[in-house]
């Protein structure tokens, strides 16, 4: 068989177990909205968690941005890439989360890979979640040192993996809010746990920057984990900060070690430093702005109550992600469908991105939402069920 009728029949296949995606081109609108094909949808599928990706302030930053240092960094950040706007970006993440230093990167994905290619010794054994982010997943299945993986949230099967390993030869590598799951890990705890068997803790806190915490630090500030608990702290942009892009924060040594040896930082080209002035713009608003935490944590109270009442099988879930379990991958996609007849846009969340049998509504909510919005969602969901 040629590779081409491989491929095709793996297309075949996709579709017929009905988990072949297909793209929209969207028009995402202010207040929670988002335009597909020229109709207008409530959107309950981004991580816009704080409704600044169409905040005015941020746009007339990233306007002046580029009408003061350009849009392109025109070189990797080791050669022309690394300007103004990067450094003052970088300062002020360090001054929001208390480490000594961060790197841009291109995105979270290239960030956790870099996290883990970089910071990870070939003797030593990476540890992590069952249900952790693919960019990890990936990075841990090319470890030379090989990996294991602990039972999602769960510090006995930690502690039993860590046990099997010399102090030193292990590290633990975690999501402070898991993606499609929308829990927590008790991070204090295994930080402790960590700190007892000398294994470095990586975070990814992608989910839970700008959403939890004094001034939105993560869920690792929420749960009193200090920094230097932390070997690396991942973080993007692409969430509630409205943007795009992704950082790793650690000690200095830790982060020019990375400057040094992290090829997904030395071979690509910097971040638009556009972009980088209308994060910066983000994050005083997301440091400032405590409203838009309250306002989400509002809507997240009504919908839990209202989805409650309606006997909606929600997974539990303390975060602006809301997963409503399925199963079924074919009946998944039928009520996203349903919803988008009914004016709401929610993805079906099917295997690969879930285990076999997991599919799901994965609900996002936001700051930008309004209450007769999250009546809307659950009503329609209600009638659906």
């Amino acid at each position: 068989m040629t590779q081409f009728a491989t491929m095709q029949q793996a297309l075949t296949k996709r579709r017929q177990q009905q988990l072949h995606r297909s793209q929209r081109c969207m028009q995402p609108l202010p207040d929670g909205m988002v335009r597909v094909q020229g109709k207008d949808y409530l959107n309950f599928s981004g991580n816009d968690y704080l409704g600044l990706a169409q905040d005015p302030a941020v746009l007339v930053a990233l306007t002046e941005g580029a009408s003061r240092f350009g849009l392109g960094s025109t070189g990797s950040p080791l050669v022309t890439g690394f300007q103004y706007p990067h450094q003052a970006l970088s300062e002020l993440l360090c001054d929001w989360l208390g480490f000594d230093e961060v790197l841009l990167f291109s995105s979270g994905f290239a960030a956790n890979q870099a996290m883990l290619q970089t910071l990870v010794a070939n003797d030593e054994r990476i540890l992590l979640d069952k249900l952790s982010h693919a960019s990890l997943i990936d990075a841990a299945t090319a470890h030379a040192g090989g990996f294991k993986r602990f039972l999602h949230n769960d510090l006995s099967s930690l502690h039993q993996l860590l046990t099997q390993h010399p102090a030193g030869k292990a590290v633990v590598v975690t999501e402070g809010v898991f993606s499609m799951d929308g829990d927590s890990p008790d991070l204090a705890a295994m930080a402790a746990l960590c700190g007892q068997h000398q294994a470095p803790l990586l975070l990814d806190d992608a989910h839970g920057l700008g959403v939890f915490g004094a001034e939105g630090r993560g869920s690792w500030q929420l749960q009193g984990v200090a920094s230097s608990q932390l070997q690396a702290l991942m973080a993007n942009f692409g969430k509630a900060l409205g943007g795009s892009g992704g950082f790793i924060a650690a000690s200095a040594t830790v982060i020019d070690y990375l400057r040094q040896f992290g090829r997904h930082y030395i071979y690509s080209t910097a971040l638009s430093p556009a972009l980088c002035w209308a994060q910066r713009k983000a994050v005083q608003l997301c440091r400032q702005d405590e409203w838009r935490r309250e306002r989400l944590q509002q809507h997240l109270c009504l919908f839990k109550q209202l989805a409650q009442a309606a006997d909606i099988p929600l997974l539990p879930s303390g975060s602006a992600i809301q997963p409503v379990l399925v199963g079924d991958a074919s009946r998944c996609l039928a009520l996203s469908q349903a919803l988008q007849q009914k004016g709401i846009w929610l993805t079906a969340i099917r295997p690969p991105t879930v285990a076999a049998g997991k599919a799901r509504l994965r609900i996002t909510l936001s700051a930008a939402h309004q209450p007769e919005h999250i009546r809307r969602l659950v009503a329609a969901l209600q009638e659906l069920f």
